[in-house]
């Protein structure tokens, strides 16, 4: 039966995974132009960190109030709308002839993504079959490959010519967006009917209350480190290459496609992994199996750099999905909530990281910041925190 089931939903799976792609795709060209952005608006690293922030916590703030509201009253319909805001807001960015309208076009792009990830993510869980780390896995491989191929194609349209209005290109994935998103909330609003009403769920605690409110916070703190550690990859990574082996800003994008291309392979290995051999295994070796590559990165010639860095993407991204569902896990019945909660965290930790780091990167050095983040890893010791499954059976 769960097979049928599985076999029924892979089409949503599939197209709930293409529209994480399109979302990212939007999303990820952002920060892809931020070397652009610095030439035409005379941008220091503070002023780049703080667009970051501005979308990041934008998002980071709205998820987890989204992601509660929709709990309690299922919305599939928000997907298109949260899709026209981001399609505005790239509109603008285009457009933008001054600082305050990239903070503008920024806050709707994050707007944008706070509304789509919960409701997608609740989907996502539906359309599962019972596998909910491979169905997590192919919603957030998606969102990858978006991130991943988004500064590509922003390096190769719009940083080479340094066109501001070849951004427009992007607005085609948001139309194709709002199509595909527009039937997805079609199937949600169906699915939602064609199920008996039932009261408010009370939450539970699998785990014990106490125990798992320190499992939330563990897992909160693994997606700091995570995540602070990224936004320094996601944000500085070009410059860093641009800087310390003069690379062109244009093959500089293109080279950063490597590491998130790295990302979403390993995020697409992490949820079946975890389904057999257990999520907490798979936190442990994402976080602490970085460790010696980032490390080792900063000292390394151009050659050695990428190769970490692609080592680094594979590993550490395989985590995201077992955080997700594991939280998932912890307590049942709050689905679109909890992916609220770690996607705003990840969001948030992604914008203080970038505001922080471009800070520290003009006080002191680029290089100074890839040595001092190469040691938030060592964070994932943490996992020993985490409740094991037999645990759950005790309770």
């Amino acid at each position: 039966m769960q097979t049928r089931s599985l076999q029924t939903a892979v089409p949503i799976l599939l197209m709930l995974g293409s529209a994480h792609l399109l979302n990212d795709f939007i999303q990820s060209m952002l920060t892809a132009i931020y070397p652009m952005l610095q030439e035409l608006f005379l941008l220091d690293f503070a002023k780049i960190g703080l667009i970051s922030l501005i979308y990041q916590c934008t998002a980071s703030i709205l998820q987890p109030a989204i992601g509660f509201w929709t709990d309690k009253h299922p919305k599939p319909y928000l997907l298109p709308t949260g899709m026209v805001i981001t399609t505005s807001g790239i509109t603008l960015l285009a457009f933008a002839t001054s600082y305050h309208h990239l903070l503008i076009a920024a806050a709707m792009m994050g707007v944008g993504s706070s509304i789509f990830h919960p409701e997608a993510v609740r989907l996502t869980r539906i359309a599962s079959g019972g596998r909910f780390g491979l169905a997590q896995s192919i919603f957030q491989v998606g969102g990858n490959m978006g991130s991943a191929f988004g500064p590509l194609i922003a390096g190769i349209v719009i940083v080479k010519y340094a066109n501001q209005n070849n951004i427009l290109y992007f607005v085609i994935a948001g139309i194709t967006a709002i199509v595909l998103l527009t039937y997805l909330g079609h199937w949600g609003g169906e699915y939602q009917r064609n199920q008996q009403k039932v009261s408010a769920r009370k939450i539970t605690f699998p785990y014990g209350k106490r125990r798992t409110i320190w499992a939330l916070i563990t897992l909160g703190v693994l997606i700091f480190a995570k995540y602070f550690y990224m936004a320094n990859f996601t944000n500085y990574f070009s410059f860093y290459l641009i800087e310390k082996f003069d690379i062109e800003r244009s093959n500089a994008v293109i080279l950063l496609f490597l590491f998130l291309a790295a990302i979403a392979i390993g995020t697409f290995a992490g949820g079946p992994i975890g389904d057999r051999i257990g999520r907490r295994s798979v936190i442990w070796f994402s976080m602490l199996g970085t460790l010696p590559f980032t490390l080792i990165l900063p000292h390394l010639p151009f050659i050695g750099v990428m190769i970490c860095a692609v080592i680094i993407g594979l590993i550490l991204a395989s985590a995201f999905s077992a955080i997700v569902v594991f939280a998932q896990e912890l307590v049942p019945g709050s689905v679109g909530m909890i992916a609220g909660i770690f996607f705003g965290l990840m969001f948030g930790m992604s914008g203080i990281g970038a505001l922080f780091l471009g800070w520290l990167a003009d006080v002191t050095s680029l290089q100074t910041v890839f040595v001092l983040t190469s040691f938030l890893p060592i964070i994932g010791v943490l996992t020993f925190l985490l409740p094991k499954e037999e645990e759950k059976a005790l309770q």
